[in-house]
């Protein structure tokens, strides 16, 4: 399948290493920067490099497009490939407000394209053994995940500078940036749950450089931690009456230990040491099938988390220029 890419940066390297290896084939790079985008087509033996998005767009040979531009991008990035009957991958956060993700999703369901989140966890071999061991360890009644990791971008911001990553305007921002990791973790294993409550550390521009979200469900509690101005030991424990699984993060899901009252057990099914290699799979996967139900079934989850984004935002007063643009 061919692939046009929009953006040259790091993720997009990682992303393209593990596409190609999953019958994906670099046509084109959008890039502002000819020498940059030059540089990424040689990497992967692309074809063109285009400085005009509209004109990769109406590339005829290029199937399918991945958008891995500033955060406040993507809508407006995905929904102009939608239009060109391109399919579509979007790096996550998938959009600013869910407002934006139905609208994709209405535009590419009347299209008859396949949409997908970026989202590396919830494909990864080792995420989906945690739904067969869960019940080992009981009734649930603490999950608490810590994905912290220290930004040198944030040095950049105490001296006075914005990065795109805590800008308001480019929806950045440590809940957005690295906190959805937490988010999708949790949602893909118990759904939505019954209360979002967030408690940010804000600079002085509003945007969020940590914060602790804590989702209350029926019958447990989480707290998930995400942090850009501190670094830790990232974890995500899941706490039963029986037992507990650990993993040592949210994000790579590296390894599972399953421990019980009289068991301890580790698995580990991921051979790629690139997380991005898997979500490829599935993803073709699911456009080889035909299988749009299993896309739509993706996006609901993926509408559920920016649903639980925006009440976090909410509650911790973070306000996007998208949000501005709504009212």
């Amino acid at each position: 399948m061919k692939l046009g890419t929009i953006g040259t940066g790091i993720i997009v390297k990682i992303f393209l290493d593990g596409a190609l290896k999953n019958d994906f084939e670099l046509q084109a790079v959008y890039s502002r920067n000819q020498e940059t985008g030059e540089a990424l087509l040689k990497e992967f033996n692309g074809k063109k490099v285009y400085s005009s998005l509209e004109e990769m767009l109406k590339d005829e040979e290029i199937e399918i497009v991945y958008v891995a531009s500033p955060n406040s991008l993507h809508f407006e990035q995905t929904l102009k490939a939608l239009q060109h009957n391109k399919h579509v991958i979007t790096e996550k956060p998938f959009t600013s407000t869910t407002k934006e993700l139905q609208i994709l999703m209405k535009e590419a369901k009347k299209r008859h394209l396949f949409l997908f989140e970026a989202i590396t966890n919830i494909h990864l071999p080792n995420y989906k053994l945690i739904k067969e061991h869960i019940e080992k360890i009981g009734r649930i009644k603490i999950i608490q995940c810590n994905y912290s990791q220290y930004s040198r971008r944030y040095d950049a911001l105490l001296k006075g500078e914005t990065p795109n990553v805590f800008n308001p305007e480019f929806s950045g921002g440590a809940l957005m940036d690295i906190n959805i990791y937490n988010i999708h973790f949790v949602l893909g294993l118990f759904g939505e749950p019954k209360e979002v409550v967030y408690f940010a550390n804000k600079h002085a521009n509003g945007i969020d450089t940590s914060g602790i979200l804590i989702l209350k469900y029926d019958d447990f509690l989480c707290e998930l931690v995400g942090a850009k101005d501190t670094k830790s030991v990232n974890f995500a424990m899941i706490q039963g009456e029986k037992g507990y699984i650990y993993l040592d993060g949210a994000s790579g899901c590296k390894e599972v230990k399953v421990v019980t009252n009289d068991t301890e057990e580790v698995y580990n099914l991921q051979e790629s040491l690139n997380p991005l290699y898997y979500e490829c799979v599935d993803f073709m996967e699911i456009i080889k099938n035909g299988a749009f139900n299993e896309c739509y079934d993706l996006l609901e989850h993926s509408k559920q988390v920016m649903e639980v984004v925006e009440k976090a935002r909410k509650c911790a007063t973070i306000v996007f220029k998208v949000d501005e643009a709504i009212e």
